[in-house]
């Protein structure tokens, strides 16, 4: 089997959909294995094919996405593409899976939808968006697999994946609204069995969002427009 380094370029054709494309930055200098296996990043990604083509609210139907994978380190896995997905997500999903990663362990998972509102000026957390910037050696499509890109992102899209109650990395998603991207980090993150959140601040002690009826306060997040999907049906 092919290391990453010798697969500079592996397209995965998902019929009906469109075309997912992972590329290596190539340079072969400083860069780390993931720690995640293989196996299990491609169970991941490959649900977004499906989840696509479900009502996920936002703006595009079938969904156009950008979805990444880091592992615990921080060092990106994966970065795949779906559709006419607008090229500056691209750096947003590998911030929203840093994200979550980076602020879940194994008693609390926080999702990229729950760190709204306590970053807000005034909240107990703001000034965690300048924390860890993103490195903008990775901005070009192509770049960073096997490397820390960093960056941090705090609205939905982004959530912690779980293997018997352990963080193993995180999963990204934009494309669409910030509500529509958790919406289909959450329906991949579930069909790939990497759910099991030990406990949260959202709906039911998960991770979820939580909509707010105002200004968003706690760990809400606001609404994002008509076509919201409502957490319990996520």
């Amino acid at each position: 089997m092919k290391s990453r380094k010798q697969n500079a370029l592996l397209t995965i054709a998902l019929a009906g959909i469109s075309t997912l494309t992972l590329a290596d930055d190539g340079n072969g200098q400083g860069n780390k294995p993931c720690g995640i296996p293989d196996a299990t990043v491609a169970r991941v990604q490959q649900q977004l094919a499906s989840v696509a083509t479900q009502n996920n609210g936002g703006l595009f139907s079938p969904s156009r996405m950008w979805s990444a994978v880091i592992d615990r380190q921080g060092v990106l896995c994966s970065v795949i593409r779906l559709g006419d997905a607008w090229p500056g997500s691209r750096a947003i999903a590998i911030a929203k899976a840093n994200t979550a990663n980076g602020f879940s362990n194994d008693q609390l998972a926080l999702s990229t939808a729950n760190l709204y509102a306590p970053t807000q000026p005034g909240g107990s957390l703001y000034g965690l968006n300048n924390s860890n910037p993103f490195n903008p050696d990775y901005l070009a499509q192509g770049s960073g697999i096997g490397r820390v890109p960093g960056g941090i992102i705090t609205f939905g899209g982004g959530v912690p994946l779980y293997v018997d109650g352990k963080v193993i990395g995180g999963l990204g998603l934009s494309g669409d609204t910030a509500c529509a991207d958790h919406v289909i980090a959450y329906r991949m993150r579930r069909a790939a069995g990497l759910d099991k959140v030990p406990s949260g601040v959202g709906p039911n002690n998960t991770d979820n969002i939580i909509f707010a009826s105002g200004t968003p306060t706690g760990f809400q997040h606001p609404h994002c427009g008509a076509s919201d999907i409502a957490p319990e049906a996520i």
